[in-house]
C-alpha cells in the first residue's frame, strides 16, 4: 500500500512538472513580446532574449498615436459584439431545436452544421472573398463580424447540443402549459440556464475573434477605418525596414483587452465545463 502511494506521488509529480514546462513553452513567447515591448530598436537587433536597459515607455505613446489606437480598438469592439450575438443567438437555438426534434433528418443536419470544422479555412478563403464582394460584406466592420458566424457556430452548436442534453424536457413542457410558445420557452426558459456554457462560448470566441489576423488581413486591409488592431501591428513590419520594437509594443497593445478579459472570466470557464461535466 506504502508502494502503490509513493508511486502514485511520484506520477503525480511528474505531470506536474510536465505541465510546468509546457506552461513555461507557452508563455516564453508571450514573455518576449513583453520584452522586447520595453526595449530599444538598437536592444530589440543586438539581443531579443536580454532584459531592457531600461524601460522605454515611450514605444506606448508612439505607437498609440501612430496606430490611433482609440479608433481600432472600436473597430475590434464593434466586428468581436457583432460576431459574439450572432455566434451564440444562433449556436444555442439551432442546439435548442436539434436536441427538442429527434427525427431520422436531426442527426444528419447536426453533422452538417458541425462539418465546416473540419474543413481548413485556407481551401476556400478566395472563394469566400469572392463571395464577400458580391455581397458588399467586405471592406465593412459590419460584414466582417457576420463572418465569423459562419467560422463560429459549428463549434458553439457542438458545445451548446452537449450541454442542452442535460436540461429535462418536462422543463419545456411545463413552459408550454402555461401558454409559452417554443420561441418564449427558448428565451424565458432554456436560454438563461444555458448560462455556464454561454459564458464559455463567449471567452472563447472572443480571444479568436480579437486577436484574428487572416480573415481581417482579406476583408477589410485595405481601408484604414475599417483596420484591426492586429492589423496595424503588422504595418511595423515592413519588406526592407521592420521596427520591431514598434511591432511588438503594438502586439501587447493588441492582445492587453483580450488577456483582460479572458483572465476576469477564467474562473467562468471552468464553471461550465465542470457543470456540462457533472450534468452529463
Amino acid at each position: 500500500m506504502m508502494l502503490r502511494t509513493k508511486r502514485n506521488k511520484l506520477k503525480l509529480g511528474l505531470l506536474e512538472i510536465f505541465a510546468i514546462a509546457v506552461g513555461a513553452l507557452y508563455i516564453y513567447p508571450v514573455f518576449l513580446m513583453f520584452n522586447n515591448s520595453l526595449k530599444t530598436f538598437r536592444e530589440v537587433i543586438v539581443d531579443v532574449i536580454a532584459l531592457p536597459s531600461r524601460l522605454a515607455i515611450e514605444n506606448f505613446s508612439t505607437v498609440v498615436k501612430r496606430m490611433n489606437y482609440g479608433k481600432l480598438f472600436m473597430n475590434n469592439l464593434i466586428i468581436t459584439f457583432v460576431g459574439i450575438v450572432g455566434i451564440v443567438f444562433f449556436s444555442a437555438i439551432t442546439a435548442y431545436i436539434l436536441d427538442r426534434t429527434r427525427n431520422r433528418y436531426t442527426k444528419f443536419v447536426q453533422f452538417l452544421i458541425i462539418t465546416p470544422m473540419l474543413i481548413p479555412f485556407q481551401t476556400f478563403m478566395i472563394t469566400l472573398l469572392k463571395t464577400m464582394n458580391t455581397f458588399r460584406l467586405s471592406g465593412s466592420l459590419l460584414g466582417l463580424g457576420v463572418q465569423y458566424w459562419g467560422f463560429g457556430i459549428p463549434m458553439a452548436t457542438f458545445i451548446y447540443t452537449n450541454f442542452m442534453k442535460t436540461i429535462p424536457r418536462e422543463i419545456d413542457e411545463s413552459a408550454m402549459i402555461d401558454g409559452a410558445t417554443t420561441f418564449q420557452t427558448f428565451m424565458r426558459v432554456i436560454f438563461p440556464m444555458l448560462k455556464p456554457i454561454t459564458v464559455t462560448v463567449i471567452v472563447l470566441d472572443v480571444m479568436w475573434i480579437w486577436n484574428d489576423f487572416l480573415l481581417p488581413l482579406l476583408m477589410v486591409n485595405s481601408s484604414e477605418k475599417t483596420k484591426t488592431l492586429v492589423l496595424a501591428a503588422y504595418t511595423f513590419v515592413g519588406q526592407y525596414n521592420t521596427q520591431w520594437h514598434f511591432a511588438m509594443t503594438a502586439m501587447v497593445l493588441a492582445v492587453v483587452p483580450s488577456i483582460i478579459f479572458f483572465i476576469l472570466l477564467q474562473k467562468h470557464i471552468v464553471k461550465g465545463v465542470v457543470a456540462g461535466a457533472v450534468k452529463g
